[in-house]
């Protein structure tokens, strides 16, 4: 089954008969690694209860539009920011009319509104009111706006007729909704990342280190795999799975980071330094614990290594991207940081927030290139991974070619 590991899914349940279909789907979702948060409509309700959902995606069903125990009351918006994706099965031809028409008339259609995360359908209708010209109509506006429209297929229907407009079956949608997530963008590249903090060892159980979760590094590599990447995540120590079809490299220390870079970075194409390495280390790591004795404890400090710079520097380097979490200036110190590396992209963040950043669920980036930028809202940190792994694929292919041309020039003039 194809994966949707950490995903986090909206299924939309609308009033048709498929909905008994949408109770194995829950299931099928969590199987392939999917969290799942279900919203009904009350139409929903009259064929299957709400409770049945409730026990198979293991949280409350979501009916209302204004919700008292949701944020600022307003379900919506909390759902809209949680989504990865949202997926209406089985939507029906009212469904269809109203998402067509962009009304808000309950929850789910005002979701439909306030998501920037795919939107995905599967109609499920009478093959006559699937074959009317209205709907069809309806079907062509929502793929040209960009909406995944998943079925429906052939087959027996509930009113005893054969035709188009069956909903497709649990498995058969769960992997249409992965291979939204499967790009392609960097298909056959080498892609190299590093993720989490750094521990500089003062004695056997102290350490200088930061308060870095590996989130948003994790999140990159599970992307760029996704994108097609061959990815290989060197990673500081964090308490987190190692994402699908991602090969992990664990090391503790800056010295042990930048080793493991080295040793790997000769075949790769695209090199994404996310992790936060220390800056420094204690120039002597005390072998027996330091007891607590004196006032005062002076612990001398040497810079560590520049992974980055250093890799950035080589003869034949890779696409380098850095990232520059700051607390002010953030323009200024990453456009620095981006000239004096001399690299191809850079990703500041703002850290100084408790909303995003270290420790945070979410993230805001402002990423630069020598000639120009864009600024990617604050949303969950996979979210964010992914548009940013779109943004470096594209970058990356530009590159390539100005190479391809740069050669080519090069050979003729020879």
């Amino acid at each position: 089954m194809s994966s949707l590991t950490n995903k986090h899914i909206i299924l939309g349940v609308t009033g048709g008969i498929a909905a008994y279909k949408a109770a194995d789907l829950v299931r099928r979702l969590r199987d392939a690694g999917a969290e799942v948060r279900v919203v009904m409509t009350r139409a929903a309700t009259e064929f299957v209860g709400a409770l049945t959902f409730q026990a198979l995606s293991g949280h409350k069903v979501h009916l209302d539009l204004l919700d008292a125990d949701a944020e600022a009351a307003m379900s919506h918006i909390e759902l809209a920011r949680w989504a990865d994706a949202v997926l209406i099965a089985p939507a029906t031809a009212n469904t269809l009319a109203k998402i067509t028409q962009g009304l808000a008339d309950d929850l789910l259609s005002t979701l439909c509104l306030a998501t920037k995360a795919p939107l995905c359908l599967a109609p499920s209708m009478n093959h006559v009111m699937w074959s009317d010209a209205h709907t069809q109509a309806n079907i062509k506006l929502l793929q040209q706006g960009g909406i995944k429209i998943f079925g429906p297929t052939s087959g027996s229907q509930a009113c005893g007729e054969t035709g188009e407009g069956r909903m497709l079956e649990p498995l058969q949608l769960v992997e249409q909704l992965a291979q939204i997530f499967s790009t392609g963008s960097l298909q056959g590249c080498r892609l190299l990342i590093t993720a989490g903090p750094t521990f500089e060892a003062i004695d056997p159980v102290r350490f200088i280190g930061n308060r870095s979760s590996g989130k948003m590094g994790y999140a990159l590599a599970q992307a760029a795999a996704e994108a097609g990447a061959q990815v290989t995540l060197v990673s500081g120590p964090v308490a987190l799975a190692t994402p699908d079809r991602v090969t992990r490299i664990n090391v503790e220390s800056a010295a042990q980071m930048h080793q493991a870079v080295m040793q790997h970075i000769a075949s790769q194409n695209i090199f994404i330094a996310c992790a936060a390495v220390a800056d420094y280390r204690p120039a002597q790591s005390q072998p027996q614990k330091i007891k607590k004795t004196a006032d005062k404890l002076q612990i001398d400090l040497v810079k560590n290594p520049d992974i980055l710079g250093e890799v950035a520097s080589m003869s034949q380097p890779p696409f380098c991207i850095g990232f520059a979490a700051e607390t002010e200036n953030l323009r200024q110190h990453a456009q620095q940081k981006l000239a004096t590396k001399k690299l191809h992209m850079i990703a500041a963040n703002d850290v100084s927030s408790q909303d995003s950043g270290f420790n945070s669920e979410f993230n805001a980036l402002h990423i630069f290139w020598p000639d120009g930028d864009v600024q990617l809202e604050k949303a969950s940190k996979p979210q964010i991974a992914r548009q940013m792994i779109s943004l470096v694929a594209q970058h990356y292919s530009q590159n390539q070619t100005q190479k391809k041309i740069h050669e080519k020039n090069s050979t003729q003039d020879s």
